[in-house]
């Protein structure tokens, strides 16, 4: 739960700063989220190889850090892009 409450500010984050390059907030914010659910679950499977059924907190703890770090990713992704120059695009 406090991952989801997590991932709405950091929503906020990537929204603007695909604003702040002219790209649309909702592409990305949807891409975040896709890459966060889909990094949760390779951590959950990878968890469960590595842990017992039992150990339900490590197993978290590894899937919470694969979401963490899919967000790292496309943030630093998105930094990269150069700005779009809404003169060339008329």
């Amino acid at each position: 739960m406090l991952d989801i409450i997590l991932l709405y500010f950091l929503l906020r984050n990537i929204g603007s700063i695909a604003d702040s390059k002219g790209l649309k907030p909702l592409r990305w914010k949807l891409i975040t989220i896709g890459f966060w659910f889909l990094a949760e679950l390779i951590g959950i499977i990878v968890g469960l190889m590595i842990f017992s059924i039992d150990n339900f907190i490590s197993i978290m703890l590894l899937a919470f850090g694969f979401a963490f770090t899919s967000y790292y990713i496309v943030k630093s992704y998105l930094q990269k892009i150069k700005p779009l120059d809404k003169d060339h695009l008329l």
